[in-house]
């Protein structure tokens, strides 16, 4: 048997919650009762022009609360071209983001540099930090983002 897809996990329960042999068995339904609510289910980022998403992982967002704790979950990838900080795109309509809050993601491995961080702030917008003309940022996968909103 195959182990389930990193979408299908991000579907059910966070993988820092619970063992892998948990994740496995839990359904989604099991969610609410394992102190973990759907606060704004996954939507796709409106990307800025000239961005393009991953073929068949398209970027989206979703707010989860975790025993009391709400938090900003990012999905998907896109290819980029940012030889600056530069926008990516705007967070779905309906979810909020009430302070700047950031993380770090994957991206192309350029001089060593692996990772960019990603801030999300209260216009909705999602800003990939770290880009230059030495180490220009091709890409970016955001299934790692998780982020403390509030």
């Amino acid at each position: 048997m195959n182990p389930p897809s990193r979408r299908t996990l991000l579907t059910t329960l966070p993988v820092a919650l619970v063992s892998s042999s948990t994740v496995l068995a839990a359904p989604a339904s099991a969610a609410a009762s394992e102190g973990v609510e759907i606060v704004a289910g996954w939507k796709p980022i409106v990307l800025r022009t000239g961005v393009t998403p991953f073929p068949g992982d398209a970027p989206q967002a979703r707010a989860v609360r975790i025993a009391g704790t709400t938090f900003l979950q990012l999905r998907g990838g896109a290819n980029v071209s940012f030889t600056a900080d530069a926008v990516l795109g705007t967070l779905p309509s309906g979810l909020a983001v009430p302070k700047l809050t950031r993380g770090l993601c994957p991206r192309n491995n350029v001089n060593g540099l692996l990772a960019c961080r990603v801030e999300a702030d209260p216009k909705g917008q999602l800003t990939v930090l770290g880009g230059n003309t030495v180490t220009k940022i091709t890409w970016v996968a955001l299934d790692g983002f998780s982020s403390v909103l509030a």
